[in-house]
């Protein structure tokens, strides 16, 4: 089992930046393909980016050139990097951890964009 914990949600106003964190468990991590996935109220859970384990990121169109997703390998983290927020940004952010044909998500971490 491995266990995934998001932080660094949070308000922010619209063209404002936050940084998510995403923690997984396991001695394995370098070989986790890692995403960030998003769900606003009353719409399906969207992937917003994910990143292989040799480094390799895809990202939803409508995210290009404002987000970024890494990875540090010591640290069994995975970050995205969120600048010029929008207000269709809004929704709670999960993290996925896939190893193998298995998947674990994280609890999600709340971002609000809003003046």
């Amino acid at each position: 089992q491995v266990q995934v914990v998001e932080s660094g949600g949070g308000l922010v106003q619209p063209g404002g930046s936050l940084r998510l964190s995403c923690a997984a468990s396991g001695s394995t991590f370098n070989a986790y393909i890692m995403g960030w996935y998003r769900q606003a109220p009353g719409t399906q859970r969207e992937l917003v980016a994910m990143i292989t384990a040799i480094g390799g990121t895809n990202y939803v169109a409508s995210v290009k050139g404002r987000f970024t997703i890494s990875r540090d390998n010591a640290e069994n983290t995975v970050y995205l990097q969120m600048n010029s927020l929008k207000p269709e940004d809004t929704a709670v952010y999960y993290c996925n951890a896939r190893y193998g044909t298995r998947g674990f998500w994280g609890q999600g971490t709340q971002v609000t964009v809003s003046s």
